[in-house]
């Protein structure tokens, strides 16, 4: 890993881009000069503004806090002292999207005093990259002893122009699990982040945050024109964050492309984020694909609870294992294992689960030595339903048998409104919770799949045990309610995706859903199932449909061969909601894949491909809907065919409404 430290102080006005207008005005640049951010105190309050090239994005905004009494932190300061540096360097992710990053930004450190009072100190950190710009607060240890309350973070996002933004509402008690929808920033009310933009001015813009630790979520509020505003996630009190001695926010991000694409191409939230604390997540996780006794029971098929059609039995669990192995998989899924699955357990605000007793049945101890016979490793499953009192009392007991066991992920789950019955799952308790269990899980040698979690804020960096979440609409959606529209996943790559990985639950081959609930079905073809596993990332992914829709189809051989963990990434061509067409190099060997999905409409695209290597030849291994295929003509009809293909060709694809093609490039 090569690091490029800090420069000397007396270079960095003229060789990164810093310049002073005034004493209490300074501009810092992103390495190239086209991210600017303009800090200034106007009337003694901080103020900022941000730039791409010659376009203002936004205006003058205010920044500070809110603090309990009444206590105004964002006015009468003084600066008391500036730092500039700039950082650059190249780290490798353990597993990802893109095997090495560069994390290369320039930043400015503004040290305030208030001039009376409590002379308290705040510290602001602004960074520009080539990809966007952040800041966030410090709040350093100082003679003021009492405990903070920050009733209020008043951090303002005066946005220069409208633009369409593609939202979800931020309904605290009902998570994150909405459609997205598209509005102008002047009529949002309170979304949820992360929260894009496409600006009157072509600018692509993403605001979210990165590394939080020991804070509220943000939300964004727009309260007049294009103005929004940071909206924290209270505790049950109305308090947005309480801390004794110091505190460090998030970062406030905002990622800055000249198309929706680029914010795909952007690792500023991971670079916000700290260097790896794991030395040994490759001895217990690598990518992979997993089979589940899942899909069943949220299709009807099984249930979780004990009955005459539960789903997880040592009977089932051994036939799963068996198909599971013969196809070439290593790891299975068992939700409904344990005990304190009921009918309407969900209702139950406080229910009480095991996480050691099995269910009636099930015997865990048997099926994982059957699996292990058969190369097939067990994922744990801890539905909490956030009963976190009753889940901490056996979490290392829980932990503790995964890991005698030879387990090495958990999934777990949160369904219910709040936490305890009491706190949101975004709030600072939310936010405590989930990374305790994250480093609890470490001690054990497990990672984590979070599902109903709070959203992603780049911690897989730092803890790369954190492996997906859902946080998100996922296919279970299709199961059970009116369903996910077929723009669905050619938005959320543009949104949710911007903040990590996302457990989205792929591979539905019978997407009419014969054995489920009448009238429920996928919006989508076969096709557009395969090319999920390229365009929406997660270094696990799931085939999800029940065996016997797997057996004897051509297409599983896409689902075989598709990794999840990735050398490169190239967005090829995308409009939020039409379409998106993703390339991506496998890490461990010299192939690349593709997908392309549509809405509802059929689309034709031509790709070049001069992603692929220059000097070699290719056998594209196309997986394409049939002719006369979309959503609702024969929806599963697949067509493979092979052709030979160089770096300066290029390919038309047709694809069907709701369709998609996957594509393997082998290396010849």
């Amino acid at each position: 890993m090569k690091k490029h430290l800090i420069l000397p102080a007396l270079l960095l006005s003229v060789s990164i881009g810093y310049s002073q207008k005034n004493k209490n005005a300074y501009e810092l640049a992103s390495p190239n000069g086209q991210n600017k951010i303009k800090f200034e105190l106007v009337k003694n309050a901080p103020k900022y503004a941000v730039s791409h090239g010659k376009t203002e994005i936004i205006t003058p905004s205010d920044l500070g806090f809110l603090l309990k009494g009444n206590e105004d932190f964002s006015t009468n300061f003084e600066i008391k002292n500036v730092k500039k540096s700039t950082f650059d360097e190249t780290w490798e992710q353990v597993w990802g999207e893109k095997k090495n990053i560069r994390n290369h930004y320039n930043q400015l450190s503004v040290e305030l005093q208030q001039k009376t009072g409590n002379k308290r100190k705040l510290q602001i950190q602004f960074r520009a990259f080539d990809d966007g710009v952040a800041f966030r607060y410090v709040y350093p240890k100082q003679n003021v002893k009492d405990s903070i309350f920050i009733m209020d973070e008043k951090t303002t996002f005066n946005l220069k122009e409208d633009g369409k933004a593609w939202w979800i509402p931020a309904n605290r008690e009902n998570r994150d699990e909405y459609l997205f929808e598209a509005a102008p920033v002047s009529k949002l009310d309170t979304v949820l982040t992360p929260l894009t933009i496409e600006s009157k001015s072509g600018l692509a813009l993403s605001f979210h945050e990165a590394n939080l630790i020991d804070y509220a979520s943000t939300t964004l509020v727009n309260n007049v024109g294009t103005q929004l505003k940071t909206d924290l996630v209270p505790w049950a009190d109305g308090v947005k964050v309480r801390v004794k001695d110091t505190f460090t926010s998030s970062w406030r991000t905002i990622q800055i492309g000249e198309k929706p694409a680029d914010l795909i191409m952007s690792y500023l939230i991971l670079n916000l984020n700290e260097p790896n604390k794991l030395k040994n997540t490759n001895s217990y996780f690598k990518p992979y694909k997993y089979l589940g006794i899942w899909w069943g029971m949220h299709i009807g098929k099984y249930t979780f609870w004990e009955s005459d059609k539960q789903g997880a039995t040592t009977k089932h669990a051994e036939e799963y294992i068996d198909f599971t192995a013969k196809e070439g998989f290593h790891h299975l899924l068992i939700e409904g294992w344990n005990k304190g699955w009921t009918p309407g357990w969900y209702e139950n605000r406080m229910h009480m689960f095991s996480f050691t007793q099995n269910a009636d049945n099930f015997d865990l101890e048997k099926v994982v030595e059957y699996g292990k016979k058969k190369d097939i490793e067990l994922i744990g499953y801890h539905e909490t339903g956030s009963n976190l009192i009753n889940y901490l009392k056996q979490v290392d007991e829980g932990f503790a048998l995964y890991k005698k066991l030879g387990i090495h992920t958990v999934k777990i789950g949160h369904v219910g409104s709040k936490l305890n019955m009491k706190q949101m799952h975004f709030g600072q308790f939310g936010v405590n919770y989930f990374r305790y269990i994250l480093e609890k899980a470490a001690q054990y040698d497990l990672a984590v799949l979070y599902h109903e979690s709070i959203k992603d804020t780049g911690e897989r960096r730092t803890f790369p045990n954190m492996v997906s979440r859902e946080a998100a609409r996922g296919q279970e959606y299709n199961a059970w309610s009116e369903g996910n529209p077929p723009n669905h996943l050619s938005i959320i790559p543009f949104t949710r995706l911007l903040s990590g990985p996302m457990d989205f639950t792929p591979g539905i081959f019978d997407v009419e859903v014969k054995q489920g609930y009448p009238g429920k079905r996928i919006q989508g073809t076969v096709g557009q199932q395969l090319a999920i596993y390229v365009t929406t990332y997660s270094p696990i992914q799931m085939l999800a449909d029940l065996p016997e829709n797997y057996e004897g189809k051509p297409a599983l051989q896409f689902l075989k061969d598709v990794p999840t963990d990735w050398e490169d990434t190239k967005v090829l061509n995308g409009e939020i909601g039409q379409y998106i067409t993703t390339a991506r190099k496998d890490r461990n060997s010299a192939d690349w894949f593709l997908g392309s999905i549509t809405n509802e409409n059929p689309r034709e695209l031509e790709i070049s491909l001069s992603f692929l290597d220059k000097n070699a030849t290719y056998e594209a291994q196309i997986y394409a809907d049939a002719e006369g295929t979309d959503q609702k003509h024969n929806p599963e009809a697949v067509a493979i065919s092979k052709t030979t293909v160089k770096a300066s060709d290029s390919l038309k694809l047709k694809l069907g409404g709701a369709g998609g093609t996957a594509i393997r490039f082998k290396k010849l």
